[in-house]
């Protein structure tokens, strides 16, 4: 039976209030239970997204799990006087749930990312985990969607990895998840991280919530997605004060 986490509403979206822990337990229950799942794991810039999108805001809505991936999600419910437990990142996530699904005779279909990426996340998932089933694999530079949809309910999986990015990633999942009883996620750019293409900050910058000033320093180009964090404590501000 799902548990029912409580949530905190930050700027429209309901965010679970659960550990990464308390996640991982409830999302291996959904799976032995051959439950169908939608999780995805929200950002500022998601949530920004979903006030400019009433569309995007509406296929959030459908989701099982919403959970805090940005320490801004996590400031911004602390500032709104409802307090989340702790980050509960897409890619920790990810990679536990690889780890647990090679224990536990489960599948995963890999979606998303550039070819050579895709490639090195298949080869790494074989390595780190040579009991690893990888029911399927398709990257993120498909045209026909319902082709790679198909490919998808005949592999069967017990997992879904969608690495295309938001909202992309939000709007395939919502159409296509009754295709088959999966945990369905997106995962936006981990199979960069998981490939070893992109390098994840160190542990002190993690530790720290400096996450995102690590990946600036790195990718100087992510400047006007920063801006995005501003504008979000802004409105987070004024639904404290105005309640607007």
């Amino acid at each position: 039976m799902q548990k029912k986490f409580e949530t905190v509403n930050v700027l429209g979206l309901d965010f679970i209030k659960a550990t990464q822990a308390q996640f991982l337990s409830q999302l291996t229950q959904d799976s032995l239970a051959h439950k169908n799942r939608f999780v995805v794991t929200a950002n500022p810039e998601i949530v920004l997204a979903a006030k400019d999108d009433p569309k995007y805001a509406q296929t959030l809505a459908t989701a099982d799990y919403i959970t805090a991936d940005g320490i801004g999600i996590i400031k911004g419910a602390k500032i709104l006087g409802e307090p989340l437990p702790e980050r509960v990142t897409g890619y920790d996530t990810m990679e536990a749930l690889i780890a647990w699904a090679a224990k536990n005779d489960k599948s995963i279909f890999f979606l998303g990312a550039k070819p050579e990426v895709l490639q090195k996340v298949l080869t790494k998932a074989k390595e780190k985990y040579p009991t690893l089933k990888i029911a399927g694999s398709c990257d993120g530079y498909f045209k026909d969607e319902n082709k790679v949809a198909q490919l998808i309910k005949e592999a069967h999986p017990d997992f879904v990895f969608a690495a295309l990015g938001f909202p992309k990633q939000e709007f395939f999942i919502a159409k296509h998840r009754e295709l088959t009883p999966a945990i369905w996620m997106g995962v936006g750019g981990s199979f960069d991280v998981f490939s070893g293409m992109t390098k994840r900050a160190p542990k002190w910058w993690i530790d720290h919530h400096l996450e995102w000033g690590y990946r600036l320093v790195k990718e100087p180009s992510r400047f006007i997605r920063m801006l995005a964090l501003p504008k979000y404590l802004l409105l987070v501000y004024r639904k404290k004060f105005f309640n607007k």
